[in-house]
C-alpha cells in the first residue's frame, strides 16, 4: 500500500558525487525516485539539520572517507537502494566498531535488497535518541491539494500505521495557491504531541520539507523515522520522488544515476543514454512501435501467436527518421533479439520518415543481419511503402498478417 493509498483507506552531510546536467535520469512508472542522500541534500539546503556523513562507493575506503569529516562509531551503514522497506530487508546496520564499518560495507555491497544490489553506501552516524515521529506529503488528487500526514509513531510504514493506528493519523490539506502556514505546521505537531522547543524544531522541519516538496514538483516527500533528539528534530531518512512530467524544470536533479539506481540492466542504461524508451524482457522478439499503446498491442500480438517479446521500445509520436535509425540499429545490436517486429501507426508520425530511418539503418549496417518485419500504416503510408520496396522490404498494412510472417520466419 502506498503512501496516497494508505491516507485514502548537527553537522552538514559531506556527498562524495557528481551532478551531471544533460545525463538521463532514471524513471519508472513516471516517477523520478531520489537515492535518501539526495533527499537530504536538499532537506539541507533549506536549512534541515541532517545526521553527519558520507557517500560510498564500491571500491572506495570507508574508513578513509569517515576519518576525512571526523565521522567515527557507532555509525549506520545504509544501502542505498530506491525501493521501499530496505530496513527491512536488511539494507541497513549498525556498526559499532571500525571492523563493524569494513565488515558491513562489504556485505552491503553484496547483498540484494528486493533484487537490486547496491551501488552506493551511506554512512551516517549513529544519534541516540526515544521517540520516532513520521511525516509525509503527497497529493490528494480528489481534492488537488497537497495533503500532510504525520503521527506520532514513526519507524513503522504508514500503511501499518493506517492499519494499526488509524486515529494517531493527522491529516492537513494544504492550499497550492497559499502555501503552508505556520500555524498550520504547529497544529499538525500539537496533534502529534510535541510543544516548547520541540514544536517549533518540528513547525521548522515541516516547513522545509513543503518547500521541497512545491520546489521539485514532488509526487512523494516523507522522513520516516523522523527522531525527535532532546527538543528538535532530526531526519534520520527522507523520501523524495518527483513527477517526471517536470523533469525539464530540474536539470540539476539528471545526473549519472542510472547504473547507481541499481534498477537498470546494462541495456536498459544503454538505450536511455541514446533517448530510447526501453525496458528489456526475456523473449527473442525485438519490438519496435510508436506510442505506448500501440508497442504494448503489438507484445500482445506477438505472444498470442506464440512468440516472446525481447523487449518494449517506443519511438513516441513524430518520430524522425534519425531515432528510428537509432531505434533499428539497437535491437540489430541487442543480443537477445534473433528477429525484429516494426509496428507503426502513422498519425503525427509520418510513415515515409519511418521507412527513410529503417533505410538509413541497413545502408550503415550493410545488410540485415536480423529478419525484419515492418507494418505501416497511416500518414504517407503509399509513400513508407514504397521507400522501404524499393530497399527490398514489404511493409504490411494488417497487423496480424504482419505478426503471422513474424512467426514463419
Amino acid at each position: 500500500m502506498s503512501l496516497s493509498q494508505a491516507y485514502c483507506s548537527n553537522a552538514g552531510i559531506t556527498y562524495r558525487f557528481k551532478l551531471n546536467k544533460g545525463a538521463k535520469s532514471e524513471v519508472r512508472d513516471g516517477k523520478l525516485k531520489l537515492f535518501e542522500y539526495e533527499a537530504k541534500m536538499l532537506l539541507q539546503k533549506h536549512g534541515v539539520e541532517i545526521p553527519k556523513g558520507v557517500l560510498v562507493r564500491k571500491g572506495e575506503d570507508p574508513i578513509a572517507k569517515m576519518k576525512e569529516v571526523g565521522l567515527q562509531p557507532p555509525v549506520v551503514v545504509k544501502a542505498q537502494v530506491l525501493v521501499a522497506g530496505r530496513g527491512k530487508a536488511g539494507g541497513i546496520k549498525m556498526a559499532k566498531t571500525w571492523d563493524d564499518v569494513k565488515r558491513l560495507v562489504v556485505e552491503l555491497f553484496e547483498k540484494s535488497i528486493k533484487g537490486i544490489k547496491p551501488k552506493l553506501l551511506l554512512i551516517e552516524e549513529a544519534i541516540p535518541h526515544k521517540v520516532e515521529l513520521y511525516v509525509g506529503i503527497v497529493i490528494d488528487r480528489s481534492e488537488r491539494k497537497p495533503v500532510i500526514l504525520a503521527s506520532r509513531y514513526g519507524g513503522m510504514d504508514i500503511e501499518e500505521i493506517a492499519r494499526e493506528k488509524p486515529e494517531s493519523i493527522v491529516r492537513v490539506h494544504v492550499d497550492p495557491f497559499i502555501g503552508l502556514k505556520g500555524y498550520q505546521a504547529r497544529l499538525i505537531g500539537k496533534k502529534i504531541g510535541l510543544t516548547g522547543k520541540a514544536l517549533s524544531s518540528f513547525a521548522k522541519f515541516l516547513s522545509a520539507l513543503y518547500q521541497v516538496f512545491m520546489e521539485y514538483d514532488g509526487d512523494l516527500a516523507e522522513s520516516n523515522p523522523l527522531a525527535l533528539v532532546g527538543d528538535k528534530v532530526i531526519p534520520l531518512d527522507a523520501r523524495l520522488i518527483v513527477d517526471d512530467n517536470a523533469l525539464y524544470r530540474h536539470p540539476e536533479l539528471a545526473g549519472e544515476r542510472l547504473e547507481e539506481s541499481g534498477e537498470y540492466t546494462e541495456w536498459e542504461v544503454k538505450a536511455r543514454r541514446m533517448g530510447l524508451a526501453f525496458v528489456e524482457l526475456d523473449g527473442d522478439i525485438g519490438i519496435i512501435g510508436n506510442g505506448a499503446g500501440l508497442t504494448m498491442t503489438t507484445m500482445d500480438l506477438v505472444y498470442e501467436y506464440g512468440g516472446r517479446p525481447a523487449n518494449f521500445l517506443d519511438i513516441g509520436g513524430g518520430a524522425s527518421a534519425e531515432l528510428v535509425k537509432k531505434a533499428v540499429s539497437f535491437l540489430i545490436e541487442f543480443p537477445k533479439t534473433k528477429k525484429i517486429f516494426m509496428n507503426i501507426f502513422g498519425g503525427i508520425t509520418r510513415c515515409d520518415e519511418v521507412a527513410k530511418g529503417i533505410v538509413s539503418a541497413l545502408e550503415e549496417l550493410g545488410e540485415l543481419p536480423k529478419p525484419l518485419v515492418v507494418r505501416l500504416a497511416g500518414t504517407n503510408e503509399e509513400e513508407g511503402r514504397e521507400i522501404l520496396r524499393k530497399a527490398g522490404i514489404e511493409a504490411f498494412v494488417d497487423p496480424i498478417e504482419a505478426v503471422k510472417r513474424l512467426m514463419e520466419l
